[in-house]
């Protein structure tokens, strides 16, 4: 595995977009880390959701249904740290790729919608959105609300009268889109890993399927997530993914 620190050369973000521009199937699998310069905390992070909230009393999909006011309680809160945020260099570069050619699509473990507003035409989001509300009784979304998240109570179905919950996949529920990720990663010869420890299942699993199918890795994280089982035509991008990313993205822009 090749390490481009900060500081690197210009030459070796050349090397890299060369391989890069020249891949038949690049694609990006990114993590809470992409959204953190945009003002997202990590939620597993010191101060993150998950140290107000625990997972197992909040967010799993039998507290839903036996006692959807207090899942709202982090639902709320969740919103609240969402509300506003706008996408950073990261998310731009990535769309920027997409527009010219070098980017096929992107994999999401985030439900921020940031990729989108970047401009990112072709995103699947593992683990749902929090720009909607989902009923589970009868599968009707309706946009979420901004004044929603001010209020209490739990909001219904109109069409039902069940208790919704923002369309994101809740600990007990499946992920959203997977065959249809399975299908994208399949041909992929070059996976960007970005901002992501590449740890929570299935989204773990994609990096080994492109090494199975011969392709390489670019990482891009602060400490290497990959490195076990990197192989020699791998890259990590040591730093920060707002600086390293747009990186790549000026040496593509230049060729």
């Amino acid at each position: 595995m090749r390490v481009i620190a900060q500081g690197t050369s210009d030459q070796a973000y050349a090397e890299a977009a060369h391989l890069l521009c020249s891949a038949k199937k690049p694609a990006a699998l990114t993590g809470a880390g992409i959204s953190v310069g945009s003002g997202i905390p990590d939620f597993r992070s010191p101060g993150g959701l998950w140290t107000v909230f625990s997972p197992e009393e909040y967010a799993t999909l039998e507290v839903f249904y036996h006692d959807p006011a207090k899942a709202w309680e982090l639902f709320r809160a969740l919103g609240k740290v969402l509300t506003g945020k706008q996408p950073n260099a990261a998310h731009r570069a990535l769309a920027e790729l997409e527009r010219q050619g070098q980017l096929q699509g992107i994999v999401t473990q985030n439900i921020d919608n940031l990729h989108q507003q970047a401009g990112s035409r072709r995103v699947f989001e593992i683990h749902g959105d929090h720009q909607h509300l989902q009923c589970l009784q009868c599968g009707d979304l309706q946009p979420i609300t901004e004044d929603l998240l001010q209020t209490t109570g739990v909001p219904r179905c109109q069409h039902c009268g069940f208790p919704l919950k923002p369309n994101v996949v809740l600990f007990g529920e499946s992920v959203r889109d997977i065959n249809a990720i399975n299908h994208f990663i399949a041909g992929c010869d070059l996976l960007l890993v970005i901002g992501t420890s590449a740890q929570v299942f299935p989204a773990a699993s994609l990096p080994s399927m492109v090494r199975q199918n011969g392709g390489r890795i670019f990482e891009f994280n602060r400490e290497p997530a990959l490195s076990g089982t990197a192989r020699p035509g791998d890259f990590f991008f040591q730093g920060d993914v707002v600086q390293t990313l747009p990186m790549l993205t000026k040496a593509c822009r230049k060729r």
